[in-house]
């Protein structure tokens, strides 16, 4: 596989994905805006090529969600119970916010494609399902990007690694008839959503799971993966952050040190390989936005190293 060398990184956001929410809701729904606050004061956002997407249309996105679903979204006539199980009152930002968020993943995995990484400074709605949404997931980005790049000819094989402390049930139910694209979550046993799905390989941790232990499982999966989706055309990594030991619904006990590692082995792993990866940050929760924001954040600070690290090398060999 040959890709382009960009002379920067692509950082795909949007000022618009922020969501307005009761304070207090435990969905910390100013995460995006904090995130890119802490990636300009830390000067990371710089170093970045910074994208923004144009929203999905409804016909985009019936490729895999019900069209009931995607008119009521899109015109603001959930009933209660769709609501309920959503997590998130209906409004037009919402609306708006995720009709832009699904093709802001698109964006990122284009970018991966033509030049290795990228990364999108939301995604990871992994609990959206084919005629519903759950669990604050409105519509699946992840499913709905995969899909679109197969159906394009953009990618002929995906693999969809979730490491997210949540099982991404949604994902594997959109997907459960789709062998060109695999889906691999690493998630806690004993969490949310408690009817789990089949994905093609779950992989269940054990709650407080620290970081040794957790690594030890990664690199098992890797290994696994290799031999069960041996070249995929592109990864498309969920970093979520819930797996901190002080997120709010996470139940695992991983430090920063831990996030890092686990983001930096998944990026070297493939992008060793020459295999494109594009990262979403998944779900990331607690009271404290700042912290919340800085946890996001590492995925972006590893992908930086690991593009430094590939241009490094490919600059050698360009000598020798």
């Amino acid at each position: 596989m040959t890709i382009a060398v960009h002379p920067m990184l692509s950082l795909v956001t949007h000022p618009d994905y922020d969501i307005p929410l009761p304070e207090g809701h435990r969905f910390p729904a100013t995460k995006f805006s904090a995130l890119m606050m802490r990636l300009a004061e830390d000067g990371i956002d710089r170093q970045f090529t910074r994208m923004q997407p144009e929203p999905a249309s409804r016909a985009d996105l019936l490729r895999t969600q019900d069209k009931a679903y995607v008119d009521a979204i899109a015109d603001g006539t959930l009933d209660a119970d769709a609501i309920r199980t959503l997590g998130l009152k209906w409004s037009r930002v919402l609306a708006n916010r995720s009709f832009l968020a699904v093709n802001g993943t698109l964006l990122a995995a284009r970018q991966a494609l033509e030049f290795g990484l990228a990364c999108h400074a939301a995604g990871g709605t992994h609990h959206a399902h084919f005629s519903h949404g759950a669990g604050y997931c409105v519509f699946n980005d992840l499913a709905y990007s995969a899909t679109r790049l197969i159906e394009e000819g953009a990618a002929r094989s995906i693999l969809i690694l979730d490491c997210d402390v949540h099982q991404g049930d949604g994902t594997a139910r959109i997907l459960a008839d789709r062998p060109d694209i695999f889906t691999c979550s690493v998630h806690c046993k004993a969490n949310y959503p408690a009817r789990k799905a089949t994905s093609d390989l779950d992989v269940e941790v054990e709650r407080h799971i620290d970081d040794a232990g957790y690594m030890a499982i990664l690199a098992e999966t890797l290994a696994r993966l290799e031999n069960l989706v041996p070249e995929p055309d592109l990864v498309l990594y969920d970093a979520g952050v819930d797996v901190h030991a002080d997120d709010k619904l996470g139940l695992l006990g991983l430090s920063y040190d831990g996030i890092r590692a686990r983001d930096a082995a998944v990026l070297r792993h493939y992008r060793g390989r020459g295999i494109p990866v594009a990262t979403v940050i998944g779900g990331g929760y607690g009271a404290d936005l700042e912290e919340v924001a800085f946890r996001h954040s590492i995925v972006f600070r590893a992908a930086l190293g690991e593009y430094r690290r590939t241009r490094v090398l490919k600059n050698q060999a360009d000598v020798t």
